[in-house]
């Protein structure tokens, strides 16, 4: 059995991030109230929070441990910028695998994605930034299938919206700071999930989490 790290919890309630990239998602759920830990296969030098650097589809903490565990697999063999590009067949399909490692940790789950993801998810919501004033072209999928959601009001663009275009229209600065994703490189923005986006769902688990499970945090570990 290989080794599993054990986690102090700052929080009543804690997020495993999976996947994480340099945190935009975490951020999210950091100001819905969580304790979050991410972990991704690469470094992450700029992630705001608890971050441990190891192989998410093996991570070394014990899954059950969490009270919601939220994973972005790569987008690549989803994602229409890479049929722009070349082939998608070169790059992993983790949808499956990725689902079926939280369904066995026994805990509410989020899986993110890509537009072009939408048919590999079950029952995904659309959330896009024109829904919380954020002025940017950006839809994500979520598939949550324990966790209730609130209806948001249609996708309401503008001309004035700024593109995901690499700087082709607006510098890419300016599409990370409409993401909100200051702390990151405008190289890391590109694949950021806006922290208003998981702000909102992590603010829907407190809500469920709240209600059914009392908060009892008193600086306890969790093996």
């Amino acid at each position: 059995m290989s080794r599993r790290l054990r986690i102090k919890r700052l929080a009543a309630y804690t997020v495993l991030d999976l996947f994480s990239g340099a945190g935009g998602a975490a951020m999210g759920y950091a100001r819905a109230g969580f304790d979050v830990t991410g972990i991704d296969v690469k470094p992450q030098p700029n992630y705001p929070f608890r971050f441990i650097q190891a192989d998410a589809l093996n991570p070394p903490v014990d899954l059950s441990a969490f009270d919601v565990i939220h994973a972005s697999p790569p987008c690549q063999a989803y994602s229409q910028a890479t049929a722009w590009r070349g082939s998608r067949d070169s790059h992993p399909d983790l949808i499956d695998d990725v689902r079926a490692i939280l369904e066995a940790a026994g805990v509410p789950y989020v899986i993110e994605n890509v537009m072009g993801a939408r048919s590999r998810l079950r029952q995904p919501w659309m959330l896009c930034g024109s829904q919380f004033g954020l002025r940017v072209q950006r839809h994500r999928y979520f598939e949550a299938p324990t966790i209730p959601f609130a209806l948001l009001h249609p996708c309401d663009h503008a001309m004035t919206d700024i593109p995901f275009d690499h700087g082709g229209t607006f510098p890419e600065s300016k599409y990370r700071t409409a993401l909100d994703c200051e702390w990151m490189t405008v190289q890391e923005a590109r694949q950021a999930v806006p922290p208003a986006y998981t702000h909102w769902i992590g603010s829907r688990i407190m809500e469920s989490l709240t209600k059914e499970f009392p908060p009892r945090f008193q600086g306890s570990e969790r093996a």
